[in-house]
């Protein structure tokens, strides 16, 4: 079995984790098909959905469909995965991470929601996602309800992903 997905004696958990890191879709699927366990902790003692490339929407799909936790915190920094994706400005990422149940309200370590930082580092698309996200409340530190849009038309404006199927 492991030789089929390489041949390194690496542990499963530490493969899924490097292969969810890269961006590898394929080596992530064919991983999580022969059993690796979506949650596995890597050798630094994170889950392959807290270190995955945020902007690789299908691996992040792929964990989730395969039961990747959303709501999975750094037990130093306390960030979430939607955390790092509003930091990082990756929408459609933020999307499938919520739409699989990733809560949007939950602070940091810092105090942060996802939508102050996507707000300190001027990703105004994701923003006004989770501004539209959280129903209109005062969703951030400086979030401002002018002017935004709602997460359907924030979606059609930077739709990317979503034509597809998560199987595609």
């Amino acid at each position: 079995r492991g030789q089929a997905l390489g041949s390194s004696m690496e542990p499963s958990a530490d493969r899924l984790a490097t292969a969810a890191a890269r961006g590898r879709a394929d080596e992530v699927r064919a991983l999580l098909a022969a059993g690796v366990p979506p949650n596995a902790r890597n050798r630094q003692g994170r889950s392959p959905i807290q270190v995955m490339m945020m902007g690789s929407t299908r691996v992040a799909e792929l964990l989730l469909l395969h039961g990747a936790d959303p709501n999975c915190a750094d037990p130093t920094t306390l960030t979430r995965p939607a955390h790092d994706a509003a930091r990082e400005g990756f929408l459609d990422t933020l999307v499938v991470l919520h739409r699989a149940g990733a809560r949007l309200d939950v602070r940091d370590a810092w105090g942060r929601l996802p939508v102050d930082l996507a707000e300190e580092r001027g990703h105004r698309a994701v923003a006004g996602y989770l501004r539209a996200a959280a129903g209109g409340t005062e969703a951030g530190s400086h979030a401002s309800m002018e002017g935004a849009e709602g997460p359907a038309e924030i979606l059609e404006s930077h739709s990317q992903v979503w034509e597809r199927e998560p199987g595609e």
